[in-house]
């Protein structure tokens, strides 16, 4: 339909309403997720897992037992209003537990069979471990996974098993469900050599064109592409209806204060209509919640809703309960050995690790640099998104540094120039107002930048540690060692620098998690600490 005939639609809709003659209605309540990472317990406050006396106090979130309750109970009371309900899944809910770093995928993958999805889309972690790990969940899931720019080759493993997208029939109307992947997937994660990720626009556009034409006028975008994409490229594009998004973890409510923007956010489109986009933050602590109203000819006429928070008011489901105790037995012992001793909480809060120095981020580069030390290596850069959650006070578990670091990456070192360096940390900072993972957190080394200059020219002043306890300006020509982790290493994250300038790597030292834990036990109790290596000098 073309900008001029939805737009008329539209008018035409109007109209007809006000002389009491307005076309048939059709009322779809969407019920969705994402970003839940593995994460099959509950979580406290802090988005850390929950403690049984906490659990006790009603003072956790989410949970995957929670969340079924959630799922059950909301759409029984809304199919017994006589509602159409359907619920989507966002993507990325491999990483960020024991529980994915034990089973690779197949526990999600029955976990979400239990919630009875109808269709989800994938998310760049759902690569993590290549095609073969997707492969893994895709065998056992029971519902349509769909992302349009997701293309395999004839090699590939998981070819036939994504679809670019569905069509559902619900109560005699058709409703399209095209999926999308953010297009820097082979920078974060590893798909490998079969598989392709196009660009998300062509992808969703050609496919809005292919359901259209068969007769389909009411179209959700399930995007895994994050919040400030979905608003400005995806709920643009003519056809689209519905945006339920994820990757960029935000909450959006009408209510509470903290939201990155009221839910649904309405984004004009260029064909004369609205479109409602919605995203319900993460770790299955909040389901979103969307009524949308479409009249006969697919136009959103209404939309509304708001997330619900997963708190003590839904009591957890005891057969996943029980179900996720049992799973943890093979991983609890490898869990509760003790690394070592915090005297304070040890902050990995995506949302500061991804902007400014944390004290997660000294952490995992100061153990880095202090493994390598004995080889020349004097500068660390570890990614901010590399950093999955914080380490409370008091001791420190093994398994609380592999939720932190659940990736399995090993510490990685190379040679490069210092104007690479800078390119590297440019880089790093290109994505801040995205939240993007690349943010560089260091040690060695400390820099200044001017967050509102443009991205490249962010970089005001690096200085390296001149092993005399002070500091000295970056040489442009000087060749320095440098440890990142070898995800950076390879160029993810947007790191190419690394990979094409990098001189001498080695891939293959510990893995950084062992590292972290080593570091924690030589120097326990640790305290937490920044202390002003990176400066945003337009604060």
């Amino acid at each position: 339909m073309n900008s001029l005939s939805r737009a008329a639609v539209l008018a035409a809709s109007v109209v007809l309403a006000s002389t009491g003659s307005a076309f048939a209605d059709f009322d779809l309540e969407i019920l969705h997720n994402n970003d839940f990472h593995s994460r099959f317990d509950s979580i406290n406050g802090y988005d850390s897992a929950c403690s049984a006396e906490d659990e006790t106090a009603g003072e956790c979130f989410g949970g995957a037992a929670r969340l079924l309750t959630a799922v059950n109970e909301t759409r029984d009371a809304l199919e017994a209003e006589g509602k159409n309900v359907i619920l989507l899944n966002a993507g990325d809910n491999f990483q960020g537990s024991l529980f994915y770093t034990t089973y690779k995928g197949a526990m999600e993958a029955e976990f979400m069979n239990m919630l009875g999805y109808d269709a989800m889309t994938v998310g760049n972690h759902e690569f993590d471990d290549s095609e073969d790990g997707l492969k893994t969940f895709l065998d056992i899931v029971t519902f349509p996974v769909v992302t349009a720019n997701v293309k395999t080759n004839a090699d590939s493993t998981v070819s036939g098993m994504i679809e670019p997208s569905i069509v559902l029939d619900i109560d005699g109307e058709k409703v399209g469900i095209i999926g999308a992947v953010t297009n820097d997937t082979p920078e974060l994660a590893s798909p490998g050599k079969n598989i392709d990720i196009t660009v998300d626009v062509d992808a969703i556009t050609a496919e809005v064109k292919k359901l259209t034409d068969e007769g389909v006028n009411k179209i959700i975008a399930l995007t895994h592409v994050g919040y400030p994409r979905d608003l400005a490229a995806i709920a643009v594009i003519p056809g689209v209806d519905v945006v339920v998004g994820g990757h960029s973890h935000t909450l959006l409510s009408n209510t509470d204060e903290k939201a990155e923007g009221p839910y649904p956010t309405m984004v004009d489109n260029p064909d004369g209509y609205q479109v409602p986009v919605v995203q319900a933050n993460q770790y299955g602590k909040y389901l979103g919640d969307l009524d949308v109203v479409f009249n006969d000819d697919g136009v959103v006429t209404s939309a509304k809703g708001d997330p619900i928070l997963l708190d003590a008011s839904f009591e957890p489901d005891a057969d996943v309960t029980a179900w996720i105790a049992e799973k943890a037995k093979p991983i609890e012992a490898l869990k509760t050995r003790e690394v070592g001793e915090s005297t304070a909480q040890i902050v990995g809060d995506r949302n500061v690790c991804r902007a400014e120095e944390c004290s997660m981020g000294n952490l995992v580069a100061d153990a880095m640099l202090a493994r390598v030390k004995d080889q020349g290596i004097t500068l660390a850069i570890q990614n901010g998104g590399g950093v999955r959650a914080s380490i409370d006070e008091g001791p420190v578990t093994m398994g609380e540094v592999l939720t932190v670091l659940p990736f399995q990456n090993t510490i990685a070192t190379f040679q490069l120039k210092g104007s690479d360096v800078v390119a590297a940390l440019e880089n790093g900072l290109s994505q801040i107002e995205e939240g993007a993972g690349r943010f560089p957190q260091v040690s060695g080394m400390k820099y200044t930048y001017d967050l509102s200059k443009e991205p490249g020219s962010r970089v005001v002043s690096v200085e390296v540690a001149d092993g005399n306890g002070g500091f000295a300006p970056i040489e442009p020509e000087t060749v320095y060692g440098v440890v990142t982790n070898n995800f950076m290493r390879s160029g993810g994250d947007g790191y190419a620098v690394f990979a094409d300038e990098g001189m001498n790597a080695y891939d293959f030292g510990p893995n950084l998690e062992d590292a972290v834990a080593e570091y924690l036990g030589t120097n326990s109790p640790y305290t937490p600490y920044t202390d002003g290596r990176i400066t945003n000098v337009a604060k």
